[in-house]
């Protein structure tokens, strides 16, 4: 590789590149842009949300847009968002027709999920790509092969000295049982070339190894799995990273998930930014991710998943997404940052120093966005459809949808975003959790299900410590001291339920209740929940609440934590003092 550069500062000075008067590259006319297909359970519908921002991006820069994708129930779709759509199965014998017809200069496939990805390599390995001198754009094939390939991707971590954890390639049947009887149990079954875990689980014993494996095997386009040690308990971390043809990276936001090591991230509470590294911990894995991005040589947006030891700072890099992904979508919204817009842009030959920040028009995309405020990703998971399927939770995506809040704290983050789920819960409460016995709750901890952070909130009620639970859980104690606190705060309001109800009827900012409600109010207890404890109408207590002044005020996500002016900020409210709008 050369001489690496050094991992940009937050926020670079970064000098212009040579083609200062060449902003794009010129020989790039046409663009043909591969979508993401049907949306399949377990594979959420993120992807149309970026191959729609990559599209418009694109026609930003005066290139023609060519989509092919197989979902008409898509916005991507809409025969506004490109100049030429093809509703067509996502095949490379459909694919080659389209590519015959219109002659594009370009292919974009980071932009569709892993069903881009993997029609891009099927293209090249055809021959279509060179038959047509078509240019893969952005991430270039072979850094899809070394991140996608799991023998590619170990020996390039070898390479930058980035550690992994010890692990078997496996692509037959008689692999697969050699392997079953030298691992160590339990492990981690991880297919190449699948979206959302598919076919991949831990395995306890050569049995469970033996069937995880032939299914990993069979849904593999490689026909190719990664058996590798198991970090259960361990954190999971993310980062979310973006680099140009000029080796410029930054990175956009990191993740932390609440839920430990063995639960997909799709399937897990995600919190950005992380909220439980310190800051050896969190320039440790940045400059990680940093080297592994320009190690891999993408070009565009990458999301890197680490595991972090919560008893030493060992860590492992887990695997890597070469595309666009759906934390992307988390990293975008919860930032303000349009990743999918940028990779566009960087794959047609613009440096993130030439592409201007769509929120501030002031400021330029080599600027990491700043956050001063907390974001919570909930899954919403299809089991009140399914009410006799598997509630347990794993490294297979179960999830078909998920909800996204912002709040100044966890706690009100959290607090919205099980609002936001539509299941019926306005708290930490869930119908049937309370009947649990103690056993069950004992059991509810050790194993992930959807509804463990509701069990987590009845054991605190039950008098468990947050030492005992964090033991059980392997949830970090961070997350559940919080989780106590709102479970402290909910006693508190139905000891003093008396006294609320007297407030909502005779509203006094001098009253002994007045400053409960507040504090309640600024860790997200919604109206309707605080009525029912207080036994009043949920009208009674907005109105009492109003008269008390005790109203939302709304922040900006700017991208900038307010060091530049925003053109097109967006919105989230809080009960905290600040400005209102």
């Amino acid at each position: 590789m050369g001489s690496r550069l050094k991992p940009a500062a937050t926020n670079p000075i970064i000098t212009r590149s040579k083609r200062r008067n060449m902003p794009k590259d010129p020989s790039i006319r046409k663009v043909m842009v591969i979508g993401s297909g049907p949306i399949v359970i377990g594979q959420a519908a993120e992807f149309d949300y970026a191959g729609t921002q990559a599209c418009r991006a694109l026609k930003e820069e005066g290139v023609q847009v060519v989509l092919i994708n197989s979902n008409p129930a898509t916005i991507m779709t809409d025969t506004e968002i490109a100049d030429r759509v093809y509703i067509e199965p996502l095949t490379v014998e459909f694919a080659e027709r389209v590519i015959a017809r219109e002659r594009p200069d370009g292919l974009l496939p980071t932009l569709g999920g892993q069903t881009g990805l993997n029609l891009a390599a099927q293209l090249a390995e055809a021959g279509i790509l060179d038959k047509y001198d078509l240019r893969l754009l952005g991430t270039p094939l072979s850094a899809i092969q070394k991140a996608e390939d799991r023998e590619l991707f170990r020996e390039t971590m070898h390479a930058i000295g980035e550690p992994v954890p010890e692990s078997w390639i496996v692509e037959s049947e008689e692999q697969l049982r050699e392997v079953a009887k030298i691992c160590p149990y339990p492990a981690i079954v991880r297919p190449a070339y699948t979206l959302g875990g598919t076919g991949g689980g831990v395995a306890y014993n050569e049995e469970e190894l033996l069937q995880i494996g032939r299914l990993g095997m069979n849904l593999s386009m490689r026909h190719q799995v990664l058996v590798e040690r198991c970090l259960l308990g361990w954190k999971e971390i993310e980062y979310e990273v973006m680099r140009d043809a000029a080796n410029t990276c930054i990175t956009v936001c990191n993740m932390e998930n609440l839920d430990p090591m063995g639960v997909h991230t799709g399937d897990s509470i995600v919190v950005a930014p992380s909220q439980t590294l310190t800051d050896k911990e969190y320039h440790m894995l940045r400059t990680a991710s940093l080297n592994i991005i320009r190690a891999l040589g993408i070009e565009g947006g990458c999301n890197v998943q680490l595991a972090l030891d919560p008893n030493s700072f060992q860590y492992y890099v887990i695997e890597v997404n070469p595309r666009v992904s759906r934390s992307s979508a988390l990293a975008s919204k919860a930032t303000g940052y349009p990743i999918a817009r940028v990779a566009a842009k960087i794959a047609i030959g613009l440096h993130l120093d030439e592409i201007e920040n769509a929120v501030t028009k002031k400021t330029k995309a080599c600027f990491e966005p700043a956050l001063d405020y907390v974001v919570v990703k909930f899954p919403r998971w299809p089991f009140d459809k399914f009410v006799t399927a598997d509630r347990r939770i794993g490294t297979q995506m179960k999830a078909t949808g998920e909800v996204m809040s912002i709040d100044r704290t966890f706690e009100g983050a959290l607090m919205k975003a099980i609002r936001s789920l539509e299941i019926g819960a306005i708290g930490l409460t869930r119908r049937g959790v309370a009947a649990l016995s103690d056993m069950q709750i004992e059991e509810g901890l050790a194993v992930a299900t959807d509804e463990r952070i509701f069990i987590v909130a009845e054991a605190f009620r039950r008098g468990m410590m947050v030492e005992e639970v964090a033991q059980i859980s392997s949830i970090d104690p961070w997350f559940l001291e919080k989780i106590r606190q709102l479970v402290e705060m909910e006693t508190r309001l139905r000891l003093h339920a008396r006294e609320l109800r007297d407030l909502i009827q005779n509203p006094c900012n001098g009253h002994p209740a007045a400053e409960l409600l507040r504090t309640a109010k600024g860790k997200g207890f919604p109206d309707a929940m605080l009525a029912d404890i207080a036994g009043v109408d949920e009208l009674a207590l907005r109105r009492a609440r109003k008269a008390l002044g005790i109203e939302p005020v709304y922040k900006m996500v700017d991208t900038c934590a307010a060091e530049f002016e925003a053109e097109t900020p967006y919105y989230y409210s809080s009960y905290e003092q600040g400005e209102s709008g």
